[in-house]
């Protein structure tokens, strides 16, 4: 398995870190384009729970993030991350000054952004394209999944032509695509996690971030779970449906994250997935079997 870690010490020569920034998005999903209440499982802060939220510039964002990974960070290197809400939705010349900006120090040596593929007009897709010929960019597309029945019900708002015609299209443009991939969606089992996954691959992903869904308090989703109307994976069930997915990803596909950690004073299940340093050994021992 090749782990961001390691991409990035391949990449930039030196340990790298993410510095996540709200560029002050919305999404289609909420601003009443396609939904007023965002995906089923989003959390109010558009899935940007660890952004540096509401401090003013993009400069002044990036000095606070650095301040808060400063004792991890010893090379001194990091990512820009674009990671609230839908981050390529909005005209392109405001993109490009909030991009402009966050890639303009010199210790930022790449650029990263989270977005929907239906929010990949071919101006932002040149504009990403002209910017990765400064540093290298980065495009997060949030798949989640491509079974009908839970399209539907998590609100996603595009068919998977859309994901795979933004993925060549960035590809085209020499931009990296990333894509996101929940596992334990309800009416999800193993066989369609890693159909998703496959299918991610046969589009030419570059890298997978693998999800552990979340129930997070204030969501859709949390009423649903509430009412008794799915259960949600353990970590043994979790991890079984992981080690499948990832046995399906070529070599130079980069793993990005094997799990994710939602807010702690949000979590209503799987309580289990507080416990961030417990999840991630189990995790990698199961992996290395």
């Amino acid at each position: 398995m090749k782990t961001l870690s390691n991409h990035y010490k391949e990449k930039y020569g030196c340990k790298v870190y993410k510095l996540s920034l709200d560029g002050g998005f919305t999404c289609p999903n909420r601003d009443g384009t396609l939904g007023t209440r965002g995906c089923i499982f989003c959390s109010g802060s558009g899935s940007g729970d660890f952004a540096e939220r509401g401090c003013g510039s993009i400069e002044t964002q990036l000095e606070r993030a650095k301040e808060r990974v400063g004792s991890k960070c010893k090379s001194g290197k990091y990512i820009a991350y674009f990671q609230a809400f839908t981050n390529t939705y909005a005209p392109v010349e405001r993109l490009r000054q909030l991009y402009t900006a966050a890639m303009a120090p010199e210790d930022i040596v790449g650029l990263a952004i989270g977005t929907r593929p239906d929010c990949l007009g071919d101006d932002v897709v040149a504009l990403l394209g002209s910017l990765n010929r400064v540093k290298p960019v980065s495009v997060e597309l949030g798949l989640q999944t491509i079974h009908e029945p839970s399209i539907q019900y998590i609100r996603r708002g595009y068919p998977n032509e859309v994901y795979f015609d933004a993925v060549h299209r960035l590809k085209a443009a020499g931009v990296e695509a990333v894509t996101h991939i929940i596992l334990g969606l309800p009416g999800e089992n193993a066989e369609i996690a890693m159909a998703t996954t496959q299918a991610a691959v046969d589009a030419g992903t570059d890298g997978v971030k693998f999800h552990l869904l979340h129930v997070l308090r204030g969501t859709d989703l949390e009423q649903d779970y509430l009412a008794g109307k799915f259960d949600v994976l353990s970590m043994e069930a979790y991890g079984s449906i992981l080690k499948a997915c990832i046995s399906l990803l070529p070599e130079e596909t980069v793993v990005h994250r094997i799990t994710g950690d939602g807010a702690k004073k949000d979590l209503i299940a799987p309580l289990w997935s507080a416990d961030k340093k417990r999840v991630l050994n189990y995790l990698h021992q199961i992996l290395e079997q």
